[in-house]
């Protein structure tokens, strides 16, 4: 501690240090502080908030672009490795699995050796906690790390596994700022299962990397294409079936960036056949691939399917009317990356029990051309899924019995007409008070208030 050694001469009696009164420039020292002090009144004014979300938000951008990175690197080295493995199937089948089975047993091994609450999405333990319902393990800052390194080789997949990271970095975030908040706080003075989950997730890697090998099933499916291109090539709004219709374009033997739509088509199964058997496949491999005790999100690989239901649709469409609709004189070409927007906005939005997808959608394409069908498709989807189940997210939350608070419907007007008096409990057992009258110092007792129609007993006195 410092020690005091007198007044200032000319000061009011407020005691000084040897450091104040000897120190360099002391004016100026004085005219710097008292400005700091001023502009840390002036940013604080409004709260502390706003340098903790910045704070939350510079190290999310981060964490993401590390990731990104990291995906990216290995997932060109994967696919180096198929171009420069050779021409033998058995050899570039191999090249084709190792990958996919190694990141995701490596993944689900190290994440639930880590924590068992890492795996899945996260965004059914944020509903519950939101409902009230206190979760500590799942907002445990072992699970972030478990969660970031488990996403990261779920994502290094590519679309073998048919996985994406919308509901984990959700997670993360809340993670994250959870851990924010008890720093803060400290800084203010404020029975396991058994079962061998990598060796599941290495069965369950091995059958869809498998069924994906290009060469083979996965010519079918576009399984060549990552996430981002499924989306960029179902988006597209020429129509493959009147591109395709009086010639053959040959499957190239590497990815074209520039014609992705080269990936959808093939002369005997036709666009159709493509997009058909994509549904199909991808429907209970994405079902498998949910069960793989890993972090992962399953918004995406819906979103996905759903652009390829309407793409479907769409190219239907484009060939049984290849002018286009006449309405009122004018033309109106059928667009069928205009369906794939709003069969991926309606999908995912059924799925989810969401609005927001459509908001999404009009953010993926960058214009909002299609605003009334995809808002009107959303709708309707929503209005038919939430009559005949519970979301996606509820589903999983019912199945890992969490505390699950039910969507209250409406009833039967009928049932209006019925009041507590018809089934409250009306015998009601009377309890008396003592009390002593302090003029007389006689013990007295009292009978209380009753309230008959409640149920309740108020007492009028007592000591």
């Amino acid at each position: 501690m410092e020690e005091l050694i007198g007044l200032r001469e000319g000061s009011s009696g407020k005691p000084v240090t040897l450091q104040e009164l000897w120190g360099p420039c002391p004016h100026l020292r004085r005219t710097i502080r008292g400005g700091l002090e001023w502009l840390k009144q002036k940013l604080f004014r409004v709260g502390e908030d706003w340098y903790f979300l910045m704070t939350l938000g510079v190290l999310m951008a981060l964490i993401s672009f590390a990731m990104s990175f990291a995906v990216g690197r290995v997932v060109r080295a994967h696919n180096w490795l198929y171009r420069e493995i050779g021409d033998s199937h058995l050899l570039r089948y191999l090249s084709w699995m190792v990958y996919p089975v190694a990141l995701v047993s490596f993944s689900s091994g190290f994440s639930q050796s880590i924590t068992p609450f890492s795996g899945g999405s996260g965004i059914p333990e944020l509903k519950t906690i939101l409902s009230g319902v206190v979760l500590e393990d799942y907002l445990d800052i072992k699970n972030f790390g478990a969660k970031v390194v488990g996403l990261t080789c779920t994502l290094a997949t590519g679309s073998t596994i048919f996985l994406g990271k919308v509901g984990p970095f959700v997670h993360l975030t809340v993670m994250i700022a959870a851990y924010l908040g008890r720093v803060r706080t400290k800084a203010i003075g404020e029975t396991e299962n058994k079962i061998n989950k990598p060796l599941y997730s290495a069965l369950a890697a091995l059958v869809l990397a498998s069924i994906t090998y290009p060469p083979g099933v996965g010519r079918f499916m576009a399984s060549r294409l990552s996430m981002k291109q499924h989306l960029d090539s179902l988006f597209d709004n020429n129509s493959w079936a009147l591109m395709t219709r009086n010639s053959s374009p040959p499957w190239p033997k590497e990815l074209d960036p520039q014609n992705l739509w080269f990936e959808w088509y093939h002369p005997q199964f036709t666009i159709f056949g493509t997009l058909a058997f994509f549904l199909v496949m991808k429907f209970w491999m994405l079902i498998l691939a949910t069960t793989i005790p890993m972090p992962a999100g399953y918004f995406m690989p819906i979103f996905i399917f759903g652009a390829a239901i309407g793409r479907l649709i769409g190219e239907a469409l484009s060939l049984a009317f290849p002018e286009g609709i006449v309405a009122g004189g004018v033309v109106n070409p059928i667009m069928p990356g205009g369906y794939a927007v709003a069969g991926a906005a309606a999908f995912s939005g059924a799925v989810t029990h969401t609005i927001s997808t459509a908001l999404l959608a009009f953010e993926l394409t960058g214009q909002i051309v299609h605003a009334l069908p995809v808002l009107m498709a959303v709708l309707m989807a929503n209005a038919i899924a939430q009559s005949c189940q519970p979301s996606f997210y509820d589903g999983t939350i019912i199945v890992k019995k969490l505390p699950y608070l039910p969507w209250i419907r409406c009833r039967k007007i009928s049932s209006h007409r019925v009041i507590v008096e018809h089934f409250m409990n009306r015998a009601i057992t009377t309890l008396f008070t003592k009390f002593t009258n302090e003029e007389t110092g006689v013990h007295c007792h009292q009978a209380p208030a009753q309230v008959p129609s409640l149920g309740v007993v108020l007492p009028t006195g007592g000591s």
